[in-house]
């Protein structure tokens, strides 16, 4: 197995008496995709900036390419691609000299810079728009401008902090595609996003945390087969008490309530569904189990607010 790009060995980071990441460990691979999901205020963005030197873990270790962040942190920064959650790109400059401009910062000669410009720009969808500023692009077009600067140092991991959040679905499934693409060139990832069906699409293996701790680890596929019944029936419009704890109830192996709607996870959807078709009271939907049902079940549906 080839040697891992990236490795975070029981990070700890606290803040006063909070505890942010708690003995938090995994690595990245060459080629990979490595998901991290979790609920508002479980570490992600924390990790992010440990892993790059923005942050110094109270305890634990962050290896990249054989080196140890921070003591070899502008070597290890020299091959890394980031895109944070908030655009950065300066609004006074074209996408063209934000490109030029970003490559200078890693010692890039101008002559090298200019000559992947356009490559980059072309991979970004965004070759007709070389002059003009950020001001003037949709979301989208910043996003993806964002992604080809990150790439101006040709890095050999990226990462990526909420990368599509804003985005309309073109926005996004273009921006998956990109991502998609530079994976085939054997570029790894570590991506944190909340869209479940990003992180279905996209990665490898999910790492799921909340507060600070690592409480799940596998591929998506994996990890719903191993926590969730295959089969799920939601069920709204009725008396959601009377619904969950009914005749309903025996059909499934557990039931939750969110709002209006009970959620009935069971192994054989069949026995349910021809009930609830003689109820003309209720509507249904049945589905099989997703990776919104695992992080759910994983993190509670409580709503977490930042901070």
């Amino acid at each position: 197995m080839p040697a891992a790009f990236l490795e975070c060995h029981h990070l700890v980071k606290r803040y006063g008496e909070a505890t942010v990441v708690n003995d938090l460990s995994f690595a990245i691979r060459p080629g990979e995709c490595l998901g991290v999901i979790g609920p508002n205020g479980a570490g992600k963005t924390t990790t992010l900036r440990m892993c790059l030197g923005l942050s110094t873990p109270d305890s634990g270790q962050v290896e990249a390419f054989g080196l140890r962040m921070p003591a070899d942190a502008h070597a290890i920064k020299a091959q890394l691609g980031v895109v944070t959650q908030f655009d950065s790109l300066d609004p006074d400059f074209t996408c063209a000299e934000n490109l030029m401009v970003f490559g200078r910062y890693f010692g890039m000669k101008t002559a090298d810079i200019r000559a992947r410009i356009p490559g980059l720009l072309e991979f970004a969808a965004l070759s007709h728009k070389a002059d003009a500023k950020p001001g003037q692009l949709s979301g989208g077009m910043r996003r993806r401008l964002s992604l080809a600067r990150a790439l101006v140092n040709d890095p050999r991991l990226l990462l990526l902090d909420e990368p599509t959040t804003g985005l309309d679905p073109q926005a996004r499934h273009l921006m998956w595609e990109r991502l998609q693409q530079l994976m085939q060139q054997g570029k790894s990832i570590l991506l944190t996003t909340h869209f479940m069906d990003e992180a279905e699409r996209l990665c490898d293996r999910l790492l799921v945390i909340d507060h600070g701790r690592k409480i799940a680890e596998g591929t998506p596929r994996d990890l719903i087969a191993q926590h969730l019944e295959p089969d799920v029936v939601e069920v709204y419009g009725g008396d959601t008490a009377a619904l969950s704890s009914g005749a309903l109830r025996a059909m499934a192996s557990r039931v939750e309530v969110s709002g209006e709607t009970v959620f009935f996870y069971t192994q054989d959807a069949a026995p349910l569904m021809q009930a609830l078709a003689h109820d003309h009271s209720v509507r249904s939907l049945h589905r099989p189990a997703n990776l919104e049902d695992l992080f759910l079940k994983m993190t509670g549906r409580q709503i977490r607010e930042e901070g």
